[in-house]
């Protein structure tokens, strides 16, 4: 049996060289879909939705390729962090995490247009900050470029200025749980270089 192309609809660099570990050969097409925002969904409906509008995207124009899709998202309590706007809000972001624990979310989706199959899923990471001074969020910020990750942080990068601990998929925090989308490829019948957990 021929497997199909693998094609990851992201744009981010981080996702880009998270896939890279799984060995497998891949094309990167960027979807242009929309994300939605809505206050009224999870953060575990609203990332499976964005990656599934984002994979759906691309798997009209690639029918015969399975596309892979991911959306991540920051929850605290019932409040969604996406991406921020500006540095004030990046800021404002980190000043409500500080201190707290916080769930990183990554809606994933699969799609193989022509074989008519699709998978949906999100992985959870418990992540827990340090209690940060504004100082401490300003030389952080100033290290990293906050505006294109969700919740205004980057777990690999100086992570350990901020975070004291977290429990679950390290690679889920940066944006590609890369243990549960071994599994899911492997129920395609693609099998990449085993994943280890960090």
């Amino acid at each position: 049996m021929k497997l199909p192309t693998l094609i990851l609809a992201s744009a981010s660099p981080r996702r880009l060289e998270l896939f890279r570990q799984t060995g497998l050969e891949f094309q990167v097409v960027t979807s242009g879909a929309t994300e939605i925002h809505n206050e009224h969904l999870t953060a575990g409906e609203l990332s499976q939705i964005n990656a599934y509008r984002k994979a759906r995207a691309v798997s009209k124009k690639y029918p015969d390729a399975l596309v892979i899709a991911m959306d991540t998202l920051v929850a605290l309590d019932n409040k969604l962090f996406g991406k921020p706007k500006n540095r004030d809000e990046a800021r404002r972001m980190l000043e409500e995490l500080q201190g707290r624990t916080h769930q990183v979310v990554t809606g994933g989706c699969l799609i193989h247009l022509r074989a008519h199959r699709q998978k949906v899923f999100a992985e959870w990471t418990t992540v827990t900050f340090r209690s940060l001074m504004s100082e401490e969020i300003a030389r952080y910020h100033s290290k990293i470029n906050p505006l294109d990750k969700a919740g205004a942080y980057a777990i690999q990068e100086h992570g350990d200025d901020i975070v004291r601990n977290f429990s679950g998929s390290f690679s889920n925090v940066v944006g590609l749980p890369l243990e549960r989308l071994s599994e899911e490829l492997a129920a395609f019948g693609i099998e990449g270089r085993p994943i280890a957990a960090r």
